[in-house]
């Protein structure tokens, strides 16, 4: 018979070990499967590797840190457009938070998208399911649309303007700035403020890449740096409403992410 401090020693370590495995991370949790990210020792996911998290989707952590020595590790959600498509959401009288948006939508993904007013209402174009609200920014930002076809495009709005009399999109969502523009990093006048960062961007082999960093971190000018020496190989990024904004949301097979924005949101960016 074994004594009773072994029994005692055993119930200790069933406690301690119930207590490490409540622990969660407050603002990116990750639903580890089959493939799932290495943990580290502290828990965590691992680093500078791409998920799987179903056919088209896949999903990578990185520890970002600027010259300025601002760091943060970026949550970056990528997505063959050969398997999904793109929607965007607009509710200006009922703006929800990002887990109601994704239980409305029934959606893969979901990001915060362009910039609203006092009023929630968009403070460019918006077109949600061919029902267009706003007007076009002209000369600067950029816009991510999808046409008739479900055709999926990222570009600069200074490089070719919405022609509203030629183009019949279903979905489109502008902001500003643009971060990147034929694999470089463009050029623009921002203040040096560090906020909480969303972007939208495309890789030379055409996948949409959502991309979000929750911290108070970067600044623009940083951003577009840390975006141009990443190994991501991005073509095209547009900058989105960061700040308390900054939402993102991927419910994908075995992998899911949350990081909510500080507010509810009008505008989203919706993967089905």
């Amino acid at each position: 018979m074994l004594p009773k401090k072994f029994y005692t020693l055993c119930i200790l370590v069933l406690l301690l070990t119930s207590t490490l495995f409540a622990c969660s991370l407050p603002s990116v949790t990750v639903n580890s499967g089959t493939p799932a990210p290495s943990p580290t020792p502290n828990g965590t996911p691992a680093l500078n590797q791409w998920v799987t998290a179903s056919p088209g989707v896949d999903i990578r952590y990185e520890d970002w840190k600027s010259l300025g020595n601002n760091e943060d590790t970026v949550t970056i959600a990528r997505f063959n457009l050969n398997k999904v498509h793109l929607k965007i959401g607009y509710q200006p009288t009922k703006p929800l938070a990002m887990d109601a948006w994704m239980s409305q939508e029934q959606a893969i993904a979901i990001i915060n998208g362009g910039y609203f007013d006092q009023n929630n209402e968009t403070t460019a174009l918006v077109v949600s399911n061919g029902q267009a609200y706003g007007t076009s920014y002209n000369g600067f930002g950029g816009m991510l649309s999808a046409d008739a076809q479900g055709n999926i495009s990222l570009r600069s709005l200074s490089q070719q303007p919405y022609d509203p009399n030629n183009e019949q999109l279903q979905q489109a969502t502008q902001s500003s700035p643009m971060l990147m523009m034929n694999g470089k990093r463009t050029q623009f006048q921002a203040n040096a403020a560090s906020q909480r960062r969303s972007i939208v961007a495309q890789d030379t082999q055409g996948r949409l890449l959502l991309i979000a960093s929750p911290g108070d971190a970067f600044s623009l000018d940083e951003l577009a740096d840390l975006l141009a020496s990443s190994d991501l190989s991005i073509k095209t990024a547009l900058n989105l409403d960061g700040g308390a904004s900054t939402g993102l949301y991927v419910n994908a097979g075995s992998q899911h992410v949350a990081i909510d924005p500080i507010t509810t949101l009008p505008i989203v960016i919706i993967v089905k």
